[in-house]
C-alpha cells in the first residue's frame, strides 16, 4: 500500500477530468438521440474518486457509459482490480466457481458435441477453461485477455495456447480458425461491442459457434436494487445489450441464434452483494492506496463494527438468493444475466 500511495497520488492531483471524455449526444448502439439516464453512481467495489452515469437509449434499450472512460481513465480504473492488489481476490472468487464453468461448457453440448478448437475472449486466469475440459475432454481451449492473466493461465496449464491483445487487433490472425468463441461477461467491458461481435465472426469458421454471456438490463433486480445492482459494476461495465437487441446485431453480422437461456445464466448473488455493497458503502473505508492516508485503530474498529452487524442481513440475503429466489428467477423476470448461442452461416 504504502509503496503504490505515491503513484495514485500523482495520478489524482490534476483532479478526474482527463478521465473521461466528452459526453455522447447520441446511443452507441443504434445512434438515436433520444437518450435517458437510467443511473448515477460512484465506485462501490474500489471506491476510487469519480462519478459515473448510464444513459439508456429510449429507441433500442441499450445501455451506456455516458461520459465514457477515456484511455487513461480505463488504466486507472482497472489498476488493481484484476490484477495488482486484486490479483488475489479475484483469482480466488473466479477460481471457485467449477460447476458454473461446467454449466457453460454444457450449453455447447446440443450444438456441437466434440469441438475440437474452441477459444474463450476474456478468459482472465483462465478458470473456465480448466473446468470446460472435464465436459469436453477432447477439445483443445485456448485464452485470450489484455491482462497478465492469461500468460498465468497457460504457465498454468489451463489454455493451450495465449494470446495477449485486443481481440479485434488479433482476429485476422486467428481466421477461421475455431469451432467455438465464447465471451463469457467480456462484452460489457469492451469500449465497441460491434468490433468484438465482429472480430468473433472473423475467428470462428463458417459453421462454428459464438457463444456468449452478458448482463441482463432488462432484470427487474437492475430497477429494484439500483445502484447497489452488482452487475452495473461501475465504472468497469460500459455497455448493456437487452437481448433483443444483441440477437438483431448477431443476425445482421449473418450469424443464426441457436438458443436463448436466461435461468441458466443466473448467478444468485443479487441481495447479497447489494447487502454487502451496501455495508462497505456505510462503514469507514478500508486501506487502499488511492485513499490519502491509511486509516487510523478508530476507523479500522469501526469499520469491523458495521460488518460484524451486518452479518445476520447477509446470511439471510444469500438464503433468499439461493432457495427462494433462484428457482422462481425466469419467472419473476429476476435472471441477472442471458446467454446466446449463435451458429456462424
Amino acid at each position: 500500500m504504502a509503496a503504490l500511495r505515491p503513484a495514485y497520488r500523482r495520478d489524482l492531483a490534476a483532479g478526474t477530468d482527463r478521465f473521461f471524455a466528452a459526453p455522447s449526444e447520441t446511443c452507441a448502439w443504434c445512434g438515436s438521440d433520444r437518450l435517458l439516464t437510467r443511473l448515477r453512481t460512484t465506485d462501490l467495489l474500489q471506491h476510487k474518486p469519480g462519478r459515473f452515469t448510464l444513459d439508456r437509449c429510449a429507441d433500442c434499450g441499450h445501455t451506456f457509459q455516458n461520459p465514457r472512460l477515456t484511455e487513461e481513465g480505463l488504466e486507472f480504473y482497472y489498476r488493481d482490480f484484476y490484477d495488482g492488489l486484486g490479483e488475489q481476490r479475484m483469482s480466488g472468487t473466479f477460481g471457485g466457481r467449477t460447476a458454473m464453468y461446467r454449466c457453460r461448457a454444457e450449453a455447447m453440448v446440443p450444438h456441437d458435441p466434440a469441438p475440437k478448437t474452441w477459444l474463450d475472449v476474456g478468459t482472465g486466469h483462465g478458470h473456465f477453461c480448466a473446468a470446460a475440459r472435464s465436459v469436453l475432454p477432447g477439445t483443445s481451449f485456448d485464452g485470450l485477455d489484455f491482462t497478465d492473466g492469461v500468460e498465468l493461465a497457460a504457465r498454468e496449464g489451463r489454455v493451450d495456447h495465449a494470446y495477449r491483445g485486443a481481440f479485434p487487433a488479433l482476429a485476422p490472425e486467428l481466421a477461421a480458425r475455431y469451432d467455438v468463441v465464447s465471451m463469457f461477461h467480456y462484452l460489457e467491458h469492451s469500449t465497441d461491442p460491434d468490433r468484438e461481435l465482429r472480430a468473433a465472426h472473423e475467428a470462428v469458421r463458417p459453421g462454428g459457434h459464438l457463444l456468449i454471456e452478458v448482463p441482463d438490463p432488462e432484470s427487474r433486480y437492475a430497477r429494484l436494487l439500483g445502484r447497489w445492482w452488482l452487475p452495473w459494476l461501475q465504472p468497469q461495465h460500459l455497455h448493456f445489450m437487452p437481448v433483443a437487441g444483441l440477437r438483431r446485431r448477431l443476425t445482421e453480422l449473418g450469424y443464426t441464434v441457436v438458443a436463448e437461456q436466461h435461468a441458466e445464466a443466473h448467478d444468485p448473488v443479487d441481495l447479497l452483494a447489494a447487502v454487502w455493497l451496501a455495508l462497505d458503502h456505510t462503514a469507514p473505508r478500508e486501506d487502499a492506496p488511492w485513499l490519502p492516508e491509511p486509516p487510523g485503530a478508530v476507523r479500522r474498529a469501526a469499520r469491523t463494527a458495521v460488518l460484524l452487524a451486518g452479518v445476520p442481513a447477509l446470511l439471510t440475503a444469500t438464503l433468499l438468493d439461493r432457495f427462494a429466489v433462484r428457482p422462481l428467477s425466469q419467472r419473476l423476470g429476476l435472471c441477472n444475466a442471458y446467454r446466446l448461442v449463435a451458429r456462424r452461416e
